[in-house]
C-alpha cells in the first residue's frame, strides 16, 4: 500500500467514525469532461422552436461557461421562419436570460458563434444551399468539418428531413470538407413496432448507426447514471439484489403539470407512448440490469437488451389485472383550481387518452423471476417525483414474536431521482428504553452534499456525449424495437377494444390516480408517493 493510499483510508477512517463525510479533493471540472473534444458544428434544426430555447441553448451556453465545450466550435440554427442573424441571437438570448443563475457577462462571447440559415424542410435545394452555408463557416471557424444535426422538430419530420440531409452530402464522413456527421433524433421512435422500425430504415439509408444519436434525456440525469455507480461499485448491494431478497420494484415518474402546450402532440400518444417506451423501459433496464463486463457503451446497452428481451409478454387478455389507465379531471394544485385533461385546448371533449397508467411486469430470468415491478406515471398527480423503490422481503423468522406487540416492517431502499436527489435506506433499530420496541429510521444521502462545483443539466450531459461521439446514455435500435415489441400488443388492445372507455378511469388532478390504482397499493401493503 502507497502512502498517498494509506494516507487517504485513514482521513475516510477518521470521518466515518466521527461521523461525517469527507471531500475527496477531485477538482470541479474533472468530472465535467474526460478528454479534449473535437471541433465542430452544431445545427439545430428546429432553431425556432421551444425545445430549442427552452433546453438546447441554455444546456450549450451553460456549457460555454463551464469550459464544457469544443475549441472552436459554431452552431447554427436552422427552421422555417425567416430570420437574420442577428434576430436568432436576440431571441435565444431572451431565452437564457430567462434562467437567472447564469453569467450573463459571457452572453456576447458566446453570441458571436451563433447563426442562423432559413430551411425548407422538403426541399433539396434548401438543403444543398444549406451544405454549401456550413462549406463557408466551417473554412472559417476552423471546425474540420465535423457536424452535429439535432432534429428539434415535430417526429413527422423526422424522416424527410433525415433524407434531405443524406441527399445534400452532409451525412458522409472523412470526404473532402467533411469530418464525422451525426445526427441527433428526439423521443419518440415511432408511434408502435411497424413505425419505429421504417423510421430506423429510412435514416440508415444515409446515416450508419455509429452516427445515430437517439436522446432519452431521462438517461442523463445524474441520479439516473448513479443508480449504476451504486449498484456495481458497492459490493455490499449486488448480492442481495435479486428474488431471494427483493418483494417487488417500484419505478414511479409522476408529473403535478397536465399536458401544458403539448396537448396536440398528446392527444395523438397518451401516457403509455410518451413514457413507457422510452423513460420508463429505460429506468426499468438500469434497476434490473446485470452488470456489464466494461463500462463501456456497448456492453451497457448489451445488458439492457437482456433486460428487455426478458419481458414476460404481457397478458392482453386480463389487462385488469395488470394495467390500471386513468385521465385526470379538474381539480387543485397548490391551492389552484386546474381544468381536466378534456378541458385543455386542442384536446377532444370526449376523448379517451390515458394521462396516467400503472403496469405491472415481470422478467422472466433468473435474478428476477416472480418479482414484480409496478411501473406508473401520470400527469395532474399529486406531486412531481421521480423515484425506484426497491422493497426487500421480511425477515423469515421472527424471534421477536414472543417479545414484540407489532409488525416487523421490511426494509426499502429508496432511490430519488427528483425532486430531491438522495439514497434512502429504512431498517430498524430498538427504541431507547427498558421495553423492547422497535421504529423505523432512515439513512439518507444527498447526491449534491459536499460538491460545489458546475452541476450539469440532462441536455448538456446528452450534448456533450453527442459531441464526444459516446453511445452510452443514448438507446440502441433493438432496444427500441424489443420495446416496441413488448408495448405494441398492449397499445393495440387498448385502443380497438369495444369497452375503451370502461378502461378508462378518472381521477381528480392534484391526487394519486384513480381508485383501483389505490386499492392495489392496498393489496401490496404500500401507499402512493
Amino acid at each position: 500500500m502507497g502512502p498517498e493510499k494509506q494516507a487517504l483510508d485513514t482521513r475516510v477512517e477518521t470521518a466515518l467514525t466521527e461521523g461525517r463525510t469527507i471531500d475527496l479533493g477531485i477538482p470541479a471540472k474533472q468530472c465535467l469532461m474526460e478528454n479534449k473534444m473535437d471541433p465542430c458544428a452544431i445545427v439545430i434544426v428546429g432553431a425556432s422552436g421551444d425545445l430549442t430555447g427552452r433546453k438546447i441553448l441554455p444546456a450549450l451556453f451553460n456549457l460555454f461557461i463551464n469550459g464544457g465545450l469544443p475549441d472552436p466550435f459554431l452552431i447554427v440554427g436552422c427552421s422555417r421562419t425567416q430570420m437574420s442573424d442577428q434576430a436568432f441571437r436576440d431571441k435565444m438570448k431572451d431565452a437564457v436570460m430567462q434562467f437567472q443563475d447564469l453569467d450573463n457577462s459571457k452572453w456576447p462571447e458566446f453570441a458571436r458563434c451563433l447563426y442562423y440559415r432559413s430551411i425548407d424542410y422538403h426541399n433539396l435545394e434548401s438543403f444543398t444551399e444549406l451544405a454549401e452555408f456550413l462549406r463557408d463557416l466551417d473554412e472559417r471557424f476552423k471546425t474540420n468539418g465535423n457536424r452535429i444535426f439535432y432534429l428539434a422538430i415535430p417526429p413527422t419530420l423526422y424522416r424527410p428531413v433525415s433524407e434531405l440531409i443524406g441527399r445534400a452530402g452532409l451525412a458522409e464522413e472523412g470526404e473532402q470538407n467533411n469530418g464525422w456527421s451525426r445526427i441527433v433524433v428526439e423521443k419518440p421512435f415511432g408511434r408502435d413496432l411497424e413505425t419505429a422500425i421504417d423510421l430506423d430504415r429510412s435514416i440508415h439509408e444515409h446515416f450508419q448507426e455509429h452516427q445515430i444519436f437517439r436522446i432519452d434525456h431521462y438517461l442523463a440525469k445524474e441520479t439516473v447514471q448513479n443508480v449504476l455507480m451504486f449498484r456495481f461499485a458497492n459490493s455490499i448491494f449486488e448480492p442481495i439484489w435479486n428474488r431471494r431478497y427483493i418483494e417487488y420494484v417500484r419505478i414511479t415518474a409522476a408529473e403535478s403539470i397536465g399536458v401544458e402546450h403539448r396537448a396536440g402532440y398528446y392527444e395523438q400518444t397518451g401516457v403509455l407512448r410518451d413514457m413507457f417506451q422510452n423513460h420508463m423501459m429505460q429506468l426499468l433496464a438500469m434497476t434490473a440490469m446485470d452488470p456489464p463486463s466494461l463500462f463501456e457503451a456497448d456492453q451497457v446497452r448489451d445488458e439492457k437488451i437482456r433486460v428487455f428481451r426478458s419481458l414476460r409478454p404481457f397478458p392482453v387478455d386480463k389487462l385488469n389485472d395488470y394495467l390500471i389507465l386513468g385521465q385526470y379531471g379538474p381539480g387543485e394544485i397548490n391551492g389552484e383550481k386546474v381544468p381536466g385533461y378534456r378541458e385543455e385546448p386542442e384536446v377532444s371533449s370526449d376523448s379517451l387518452i390515458p394521462t396516467f397508467a400503472m403496469m405491472k411486469i415481470f422478467l422472466d430470468n433468473w435474478r428476477w423471476q416472480g418479482v414484480p415491478f409496478f411501473l406508473t406515471s401520470g400527469k395532474r398527480l399529486a406531486e412531481k417525483l421521480t423515484e425506484i423503490v426497491i422493497q426487500f422481503k421480511e425477515v423469515p423468522h421472527s424471534m421477536f414474536r414472543q417479545t414484540l406487540d407489532e409488525h416487523i416492517t421490511a426494509n426499502r431502499l429508496i432511490l430519488r431521482i427528483y425532486p430531491d436527489e438522495k439514497i434512502i435506506l429504512t431498517f430498524q433499530t430498538k427504541n431507547p428504553g427498558a421495553k423492547v420496541c422497535l421504529r423505523s429510521v432512515t439513512m439518507n444521502f444527498n447526491y449534491l452534499q459536499n460538491y460545489t462545483g458546475p452541476v450539469m443539466e440532462a441536455y448538456e450531459k446528452v450534448l456533450i456525449d453527442c459531441m464526444s461521439g459516446d453511445q452510452m446514455l443514448f438507446w440502441r435500435q433493438d432496444g427500441v424495437e424489443l420495446c416496441w415489441s413488448f408495448l405494441t400488443p398492449i397499445l393495440v388492445e387498448c385502443e380497438t377494444c369495444g369497452d375503451r372507455a370502461e378502461m378508462l378511469y378518472p381521477y381528480t388532478g392534484g391526487t394519486w390516480g384513480p381508485e383501483p390504482f389505490h386499492k392495489l397499493w392496498q393489496s401490496q401493503m404500500t401507499e402512493p408517493g
